[in-house]
C-alpha cells in the first residue's frame, strides 16, 4: 500500500474504506460474508486496525446497514410523488430488494433488530418508515390519523413478504415483475396499496 494511502488513512479516510471493503463483501456473499479481517485485508490494513473504527463485526454490519436505510428511504421517498404513492413505493421497496438482495437481507436480520442503542442505525431506519407512513396517509384530504402506523405495517408486511418470496426462491424471480403489478397495481383488477389509506 502507498504511503499516500497511509497518510490519508491516518485523517479519517480508514473508516469508509473500510464500510466500501465491507460493501463489496455483502454484494458478493451477503451478510455472513463480511468481516473485519477480510475488509483490512482488502483495504491494505493491519487487522488491529479495524478496531479504531469498528468494536466487532457487528459494528460494521450496523454502519453498511445505516448507509442502506438512508439509500432505501430515498428510493422510496423517490416515488412519494406518484399518482398512486403508495403501490410505487410498494414497487421500489421490491426493487429495492431484488437488487440488493444482501443489503436487504441484512437491515432486516436480527443481528441488527438488537442493536436499540444504536441511535445512528435506528434513525435511519426510522426515517425510512417514516416514508413508508407518509405514503400511506398521502391523500391530500386525509387528517393526522391513528389508523396510519397499523395501515404503515400491513404495507410494509405485505411488500416485504413478497421481496422474500421471491428472493428465497419461493416465486420465481423472473415473474416478479408480474406478481408486483399484479398483487400492487393499480389496475382494474388490483387496486394496488390504495385500500390501506385512511378513508
Amino acid at each position: 500500500m502507498s504511503t499516500s494511502n497511509r497518510s490519508s488513512y491516518h485523517h479519517g479516510a480508514l473508516r469508509p474504506a473500510l464500510i466500501a471493503a465491507a460493501r463489496a463483501l455483502l454484494d458478493e456473499g451477503g451478510p455472513d460474508a463480511v468481516g473485519l479481517r477480510e475488509a483490512a485485508r482488502r483495504v491494505g490494513v493491519s487487522p488491529t486496525a479495524t478496531y479504531r473504527h469498528f468494536q466487532d463485526k457487528d459494528a460494521l454490519l450496523a454502519a453498511l446497514a445505516v448507509d442502506g436505510f438512508r439509500e432505501f428511504g430515498a428510493a422510496l421517498a423517490a416515488s412519494e410523488s406518484a399518482p398512486e404513492p403508495l403501490s410505487a413505493m410498494g414497487a421500489a421497496y421490491v426493487d429495492f430488494a431484488l437488487a440488493k438482495p444482501g443489503m436487504f437481507r441484512l437491515m432486516f436480520s436480527p443481528m441488527l433488530s438488537a442493536r436499540r442503542d444504536d441511535e445512528e442505525l435506528q434513525a435511519a431506519a426510522s426515517a425510512a418508515f417514516a416514508t413508508l407512513a407518509r405514503g400511506v396517509g398521502s391523500r391530500a384530504d386525509a387528517p393526522a390519523d391513528p389508523q396510519v402506523p397499523a395501515a404503515a405495517i400491513a404495507a410494509w408486511s405485505l411488500v416485504h413478504g413478497l421481496s422474500h418470496l421471491v428472493l428465497d426462491g419461493v416465486l420465481p424471480r423472473e415473474a416478479a415483475a408480474a406478481f408486483k403489478q399484479a398483487i400492487l397495481g393499480p389496475t382494474k383488477d388490483a387496486p394496488g396499496l390504495d385500500f390501506l389509506r385512511p378513508r
